[in-house]
């Protein structure tokens, strides 16, 4: 039986390379932690179904190569996201300055509009921290992100990430701030929603926010 859902969106997972990208959609579609993980070569691909607000989304998730040589190849995923995962490590000061050039190739790329949630990865490993909480948050918060720690390993905070994103999403689309209609948006009406809007409806504003009139 094929799997029905009101919304389908496009997310990315972006950032450097060995940051723990692939760990955590691995974690997200399988629930545990992926052993023996390799630079991912290209572009990899999960996708699953979840629960925001009362809707029913499923999540399409690319999951791109953080090294240079892979850039122009995953650039070209970018077009149409809605959502991003924009990743560093916590341990690795490297990947955190890198963030600004993930960022301007996101909201280049793929939608000014894009939502996107800043993953400082590897909480688990606290002890070796190169980056603190506090100034993450306000590199956050100067670039108007969300912001969270997340462990690959572990699991925590790894489904947040994605639900927390997810939700920002669908927020903005009941205030009209983004229209799945619009070309490019990374938003799809999935079945469920396609059977309402077919639906006749008494109520004038309701007709008015579900066709192109």
């Amino acid at each position: 039986m094929s799997e029905t859902y009101d919304f389908l969106f496009k997310f990315l997972v972006i950032g450097s390379a060995g940051t723990g990208k692939s760990c955590l959609l691995h974690q997200f579609i399988e629930n545990k932690f992926k052993q023996d993980s390799n630079h991912t070569i290209g572009v990899e691909f999960g996708s699953r179904v979840v629960n925001v607000g009362g809707k029913t989304v499923k999540l399409q998730i690319w999951d791109t190569a953080g090294q240079e040589r892979f850039r122009s190849v995953t650039r070209s995923y970018y077009r149409g996201a809605a959502g991003a995962l924009l990743v560093y490590d916590i341990t690795s000061r490297e990947t955190y300055n890198a963030l600004t050039n993930w960022l301007t190739d996101a909201r280049t790329l793929a939608s000014p509009n894009i939502v996107i949630i800043l993953c400082g990865n590897k909480k688990d490993l606290d002890a070796d921290r190169e980056v603190t909480f506090l100034e993450a948050s306000r590199f956050a918060q100067e670039n108007e992100l969300m912001f969270l720690e997340t462990s690959a390993l572990t699991g925590e905070n790894v489904e947040e990430g994605f639900l927390k994103c997810a939700r920002t999403i669908l927020n903005k689309i009941d205030s009209g701030e983004l229209d799945p209609e619009r070309m490019g948006s990374g938003i799809q009406y999935g079945d469920a929603s396609l059977r309402q809007l077919r639906q006749p409806r008494s109520n004038t504003t309701q007709n008015k926010q579900q066709c192109n009139c």
